[in-house]
């Protein structure tokens, strides 16, 4: 696994916000995603008149990485005009603690990106709902016709 600095992964997420679809709020919201292969995902905001049918930066990195290949991560950093930095919403806490766990999540205010914020990603959502390997297994052969 080739590392990323922190710093360099925030920097990656500030680039990534300038690519953000935010008509509508005009909150734009960077991430960068690096998968233990050292590649890094951008990802940013995209909003729709139908509000609920928007996505988050987070996610977009993660689909992104997950539809290229990549299995493992080490990071992610997401970056917003919010004081403290932007934390990540209930859908990207589920989605990173099932794809992610083992990643760091650096989160910065895009007014003061140097100073990040850093947290376990298993500290974001205790208890994160999983499906088990064998429950998964169980699924599958129920479902075989």
């Amino acid at each position: 696994m080739r590392k990323v600095s922190g710093q360099r992964l925030v920097a990656a997420a500030m680039k990534a916000r300038l690519r953000a679809v935010a008509p509508y709020s005009r909150f734009r919201v960077g991430a960068a995603l690096v998968a233990n292969s050292g590649k890094v995902y951008l990802g940013a905001n995209v909003e729709s008149a139908s509000y609920g049918l928007s996505c988050c930066a987070e996610r977009i990195a993660l689909f992104k990485a997950l539809t290229d290949g990549e299995r493992r991560f080490g990071a992610i950093a997401v970056v917003a005009p919010v004081a403290g930095g932007p934390m990540p919403c209930g859908a990207c806490r589920q989605l990173l603690a099932e794809y992610a766990p083992e990643a760091v999540f650096l989160t910065a205010d895009s007014r003061k990106p140097s100073v990040p914020r850093k947290f376990e990603i298993k500290s974001l959502l205790p208890e994160a709902f999983t499906l088990r390997p064998l429950e998964v297994s169980k699924l599958r052969k129920q479902s075989e016709y």
